[in-house]
Formats: C-alpha cells, sequence, structure tokens
C-alpha cells in the first residue's frame, strides 16, 4: 500500500511540475531600458534652412511612447572651485533680440531629430555665437523607464540621473 501511495505521489509531483502556463507577450531583444544620449554640433545655415537634421542611427531604438528631449549647451559657468560647469536648457529657449525673437525648438519621429530655429528676427543678420558651433544633447527616454516617476525634464542633471549613463556612453557626432 505504501508503495502504491508513493507511486501516486511520484506521478502526481512530475505531472504537476511538467505543466506550462500560457506563453507571454514576446520581448524586445536587446533593449536598452536605461536610455541614450547623443551630442550633437552643428551650425545653422541658410542652405540648410536654420536648422539641424539627426537620423537615429541603427543601435537606437526610439518606440511609441519613449520620450526624446533636446538640451542645447546654453553657457559655461565658473563653479566656486575655480572649475567649469556646462549649463544646459531644455528647448524650446526663447532669445530676445533687438530686432525681434529668436527661438531654438524641435520636432521628432522614431527615426530622427529636427532642431531649428524660428522667430521674428532676421535670420541673416545673427551672430556667429547663435548659429555657428551649437551644441545640443538629444536624449532618449524609455518609456518603461519612465513608468510611475516624477522627472524635471528641464534639468539636465536630473534627467542624467535617471537613466544613471555613464557620461563616456554619450555618443558624440557631428552634423
Amino acid at each position: 500500500m505504501k508503495t502504491v501511495t508513493r507511486l501516486i505521489l511520484a506521478l502526481t509531483f512530475i505531472i504537476t511540475i511538467s505543466c506550462e502556463g500560457p506563453m507571454g507577450p514576446p520581448g524586445v531583444d536587446g533593449e536598452n531600458l536605461l536610455g541614450s544620449v547623443i551630442e550633437i554640433t552643428g551650425d545653422f545655415t541658410p542652405n540648410e534652412g536654420y536648422e539641424l537634421y539627426y537620423a537615429f542611427p541603427s543601435n537606437i531604438k526610439v518606440y511609441d511612447g519613449d520620450v526624446v528631449l533636446v538640451h542645447i549647451l546654453w553657457e559655461t559657468a565658473e563653479t566656486n572651485n575655480g572649475g567649469e560647469a556646462k549649463v544646459w536648457r531644455l528647448l524650446p529657449q526663447t532669445v530676445v533680440l533687438n530686432d525681434g525673437i529668436l527661438q531654438y525648438n524641435f520636432d521628432s519621429t522614431n527615426a530622427d531629430v529636427r532642431i531649428f530655429l524660428e522667430g521674428t528676427t532676421n535670420f541673416n543678420n545673427l551672430l556667429p555665437a547663435e548659429t555657428q558651433g551649437q551644441i545640443f544633447r538629444i536624449t532618449v527616454l524609455p518609456a518603461a523607464l519612465l513608468k510611475n516617476k516624477a522627472i524635471d525634464y528641464k534639468d539636465y542633471e536630473s534627467v542624467m540621473d535617471i537613466i544613471k549613463l555613464n557620461p563616456d556612453s554619450i555618443i558624440k557626432d557631428n552634423i
């Protein structure tokens, strides 16, 4: 009798552990849940319609629901210990000039980012400091990373803290 009971228990155990539930949805291979940052440098010229265009490389996937931000290097300030600190501002940024308004702005898709100038000023009269060698950081924040998090997108350092990205991992590219 003990042998029959043990045999029934063993068969029940084997049947129970061999059962599988329904398969879950497929995941995305190699999905980057930490985000990406690309630093680009470019010149706003009349030939290019005063805009910069950046296509995401194939190793950076932007999905529906992801957030794309663009920060401009606004200035470099001196720190208390004599070093330098970069001041990044979230676009859009507006500058009031003597002859009108200049705004740095952007739009994006899952494939690219377009950074452009708009406003009431005559772009042909802008100073080189306003159009040449402009440095931007494009940040892709995955939707999965943003769940239930309050983020101050204007604060570049806060965004970097959320994605925990090593500064050496910033992709640098010239347009």
